[in-house]
């Protein structure tokens, strides 16, 4: 193999000198490293806008919900349930919940719709979802508040938009638990809260609309009386939730049922994943493009060299080793264009990355900017179909090389 590579190097290099590269060698590398560059990115982007969605996703959801048949949306025999729930294998930790669609009302008036969480932030063991966890470690809802009412913590996007601070008194307009006026109307349940905190999940939804306070005020708000919305459970693999959640269903019976992370957020991901190999297939046509670049700088070389492969097959260099030559051609092209365009990819990435360039509309896709991830199969299937197909560029022109009769190819001018 090493005259072969000896001559196949000198093929790629320039006429004055082995040096450098010969301009239609480097315009070749130059498409596969773009192409190659280009699929990185894209894919690096798109497998970290799923893995942060996903975790933003579970740091504020549960993995699973359990919950009653009909449009009710009360769990009234919740300890026994709850109790049932944590003996199931795979459950790690579990927890009534309340909620509840209600308005939210400033001193000055300005309303808006929101969405009210209740937890148990005094329970013991491990909790549910992230923010459980952080709103039991600050106190924020086991504290006496000074006023004396319940204590209430919103969104950061929401606070920030009804103009509300720490301590502020705010009302929450409930139609769900109102009730029918003398007169025949409906009159909506209202309570006062003291706001005690904010929370910031980075999840643009999360932060605009929703808002925690203990179980037993979420359950008064409502008019759930001892009841509960339903129970909220985790589980030790987030992607295993569905299977765990069979099992619930299985313990439980009828009339409950469970839903998953996954279930609720199927569509989103689904849209997600066709998008990245939509994204992969279109600039997978890069690299195929930069293929046909190959093909035109081998021909180019086999014209050109036509003789000198004429002197060599006369000189007793067999048809295989001609072949050889210029497989190993196309093969360096695909091998250093791969490497030039991953470690062009990856520091684009970072870049976007780190300083975070590109903004994006937090009500759509949940973040504000784009994040990256890698993962290694992706990186290592990219590099793998790229040299692949280089390698497959090579085979018509080497062919033709290697199919060049002797005689016939130093007679060529």
């Amino acid at each position: 193999m090493g005259l072969e590579w000896f001559i196949g190097r000198r093929y790629l290099a320039s006429r004055r000198g082995t040096r450098f590269l010969s301009l239609i060698t480097l315009i070749a590398i130059g498409g596969v490293s773009v192409g190659v560059m280009a699929l990185i990115t894209v894919i690096a982007v798109m497998t970290g806008l799923q893995n942060d969605l996903r975790n933003k996703i579970l740091g504020v959801n549960p993995h699973i919900w359990v919950m009653t048949y009909g449009e009710a949306m009360r769990m009234d025999e919740w300890p026994d349930v709850l109790r049932r729930v944590r003996q199931v294998p795979g459950v790690v930790a579990a927890a009534p919940f309340v909620h509840t669609e209600l308005g939210l009302r400033n001193r000055a008036g300005y309303s808006e719709a929101a969405i009210l969480r209740g937890i148990d932030p005094g329970t013991t063991g491990p909790t549910v979802t992230a923010i459980t966890d952080s709103l039991r470690k600050g106190g924020l809802l086991t504290r006496r508040t000074r006023s004396g009412l319940p204590p209430l913590v919103l969104g950061a996007r929401l606070a920030e938009r009804a103009n509300i601070l720490d301590g502020d008194t705010v009302t929450l307009i409930s139609f769900q638990a109102g009730s029918v006026s003398p007169m025949g109307g409906l009159q909506p349940k209202l309570r006062y809260f003291e706001v005690v905190g904010k929370f910031q999940t980075g999840m643009y939804e999360y932060d605009n609309k929703f808002m925690y306070t203990d179980v037993r005020s979420a359950q008064e708000l409502a008019n759930l009386g001892a009841a509960v919305t339903g129970i909220e459970a985790r589980v030790p693999d987030p992607m295993r939730a569905t299977e765990v959640g069979d099992r619930i269903t299985r313990a439980l019976g009828i009339p409950y049922r469970t839903d998953d992370w996954k279930t609720m957020n199927g569509a989103l991901f689904s849209a997600l994943k066709l998008e990245k190999l939509a994204m992969t297939i279109i600039l997978l046509l890069i690299v195929v493009v930069a293929a046909f670049n190959i093909v035109s700088t081998l021909v180019m070389v086999v014209t050109d060299k036509t003789r000198e492969i004429g002197i060599l097959k006369g000189m007793g260099m067999t048809s295989r080793r001609i072949l050889r030559i210029f497989i190993m051609q196309g093969l360096v092209i695909g091998v250093v264009g791969s490497l030039l365009g991953t470690a062009g990819g990856v520091l684009l990435t970072w870049v976007i990355d780190y300083y975070e360039l590109i903004k994006i509309p937090g009500d759509i896709y949940f973040v504000s900017s784009l994040p990256v991830a890698y993962d290694p199969l992706d990186l290592v299937t990219i590099v793998a179909s790229t040299i692949v197909i280089s390698f497959l560029a090579t085979i018509y022109p080497a062919l033709q090389a290697a199919r060049l009769a002797p005689v016939e190819a130093i007679r060529h001018e």
